[in-house]
């Protein structure tokens, strides 16, 4: 196919914002790219208008369902900027033939550096802290030390292990959980391979760090909180399903765990109602770990190679589909 017959959308909204070479080096080898308006992630609805006429579509956290890829009648490829596949409805694209890419490891750095700032910002309520000393108080604020501590890692895939890396300098003692293990980087590091039932007892943070699959989805419920370890910290820089909501907000309201700090929400942004945002032991973030320099400028690049390999006819380095 000629690249400069070709069509592009692009609706990651930091898509080029770091290095402006991205959008520059695009524009130069395709021939239109139209880019998502709305500042935010597309509903399905958007991008039925949207992918009409397309041919390549470098897509961020937008609802890609089966849907919204009926209005697709050209389109060859979906590349995903980030990891996360859990918006694109993968059956219909096989039956459309569309292949799916994404970018593995191109954020794993930038969410863990994240994770490593939630913990400590829980740990030394930073944040409170802050807003104490802006107003002209100076509270004696009692944190917990992270060294001697015990950090469980749920998911010890490429973002686990960074975490794991870093934690190590804070002589943490590292736990972690994964189904598929590398066992090798866990001895290397020196990080204790475990069940989750014999993780959350023990941990005194646990972080999330697990895909959005079936068996995933609320997996941190009543049970899983109430194993627990009483006054531990959560972090879930992963996805906000994979957290119930509702029995978090109780695991925090009886003080069973000391705090959590939510980077994932089920409905970003959250309803103003949401009483999780009424709790001072709850730290949240606008879904922004990957939201660094490096990470964007990687996720780009990535994304970008792989959409114009499939649209020449070539094989994309990272086909998830």
């Amino acid at each position: 196919m000629d690249l400069k017959s070709c069509r592009v959308l692009v609706t990651a909204t930091s898509f080029g914002k770091n290095d402006p070479g991205l959008r520059t080096s695009l524009e130069e080898q395709v021939g239109q790219v139209i880019y998502n308006k709305a500042g935010k992630p597309l509903s399905a609805a958007q991008l039925a208008d949207l992918l009409p006429g397309i041919d390549g579509f470098i897509a961020g956290l937008d609802a890609i369902t089966a849907e919204a890829l009926q209005a697709a009648d050209r389109l060859k490829v979906i590349s995903r900027y980030g990891v996360g596949i859990d918006n694109v409805d993968l059956e219909a694209a096989r039956q459309k033939k569309i292949a799916v890419t994404n970018t593995p490891g191109a954020n794993s750095a930038s969410v863990a550096e994240l994770a490593v700032g939630l913990i400590l910002s829980l740990a030394r309520h930073i944040p409170e802290a802050s807003a104490a000393a802006r107003k002209g108080e100076w509270p004696r604020m009692n944190g917990l030390s992270l060294e001697g501590k015990t950090a469980g890692i749920i998911g010890f895939g490429a973002i686990g292990k960074q975490l794991a890396l870093r934690l190590s300098g804070f002589g943490c003692k590292l736990l972690a959980y994964d189904p598929y293990p590398d066992l090798a980087f866990a001895e290397k590091v020196g990080v204790q391979l475990m069940s989750l039932d014999d993780l959350l007892p023990r941990a005194d943070i646990v972080s999330l760090h697990l895909p959005l699959l079936p068996d995933t989805r609320s997996l941190v419920d009543r049970e899983f909180l109430a194993k627990m370890k009483p006054g531990a910290l959560l972090i879930n820089t992963a996805r906000g399903e994979i957290v119930d909501e509702t029995a978090l907000y109780e695991a925090l309201k009886t003080e069973h765990l000391a705090g959590a700090a939510l980077d994932a929400l089920t409905q970003e942004p959250p309803d103003p109602n949401d009483p999780l945002l009424r709790l001072t032991n709850v730290l949240l973030t606008p879904h922004m770990g990957a939201h660094t320099d490096g990470a964007t400028n990687a996720m780009g690049w990535i994304s970008l190679q792989d959409c114009l390999a499939v649209l020449n006819g070539e094989e994309p380095r990272f086909r998830v589909a």
